[in-house]
């Protein structure tokens, strides 16, 4: 039976419609990116930005000896492009050939649908239980051009995840 304090958080958040990013990387000549529900800033000054990664996922395992991740915002234009990065596993498939992207700093890459995006220096990773805490330094980026209505939660709850959380 489930902890009743467990119980009532499981419900609570259930309900919550977080943003969803999309997070990209590249280590050892190996490009991989996912969608991450678990990301926030955390700090103002210095700024500073959370990313927690499923232990499953290939973009953790190549996110291992990153130096960099980009994190990006898809308007629901381009909800496509998300769901993409959150229903498939760079284990079996190859995302990036199925949209499109540059090379950005880092060599980190970038996805030109995205409505935002930033990149940054891994300072530290610490676990967070199943997900992997990857705290950033934003170093550069693309800020909205406007005012936009992001993919959050609710709009991508339906997918089936290439791999578990």
């Amino acid at each position: 039976m489930a902890d009743p304090g467990e119980d009532a958080f499981e419900q609570l958040v259930a309900v919550l419609n977080y943003p969803m990013f999309v997070v990209t990387t590249r280590a050892d000549g190996v490009a991989a990116g996912c969608l991450v529900g678990f990301a926030s800033q955390t700090s103002i000054h210095p700024p500073r930005f959370l990313v927690g990664l499923s232990r499953k996922n290939h973009t953790f395992r190549v996110a291992t000896t990153a130096t960099h991740l980009a994190v990006h915002v898809f308007d629901h234009d381009h909800l496509d492009v998300a769901e993409l990065f959150g229903s498939q596993t760079g284990d079996t498939v190859n995302k990036f050939e199925r949209c499109s992207w540059h090379s950005g700093p880092a060599q980190l890459p970038i996805l030109d649908d995205a409505a935002a995006w930033f990149a940054g220096e891994i300072l530290e990773r610490f676990s967070l239980g199943d997900h992997v805490g990857h705290l950033l330094a934003p170093m550069d980026g693309r800020p909205p051009r406007e005012l936009e209505s992001w993919v959050s939660f609710g709009d991508v709850r339906h997918l089936e995840p290439g791999h578990e959380a």
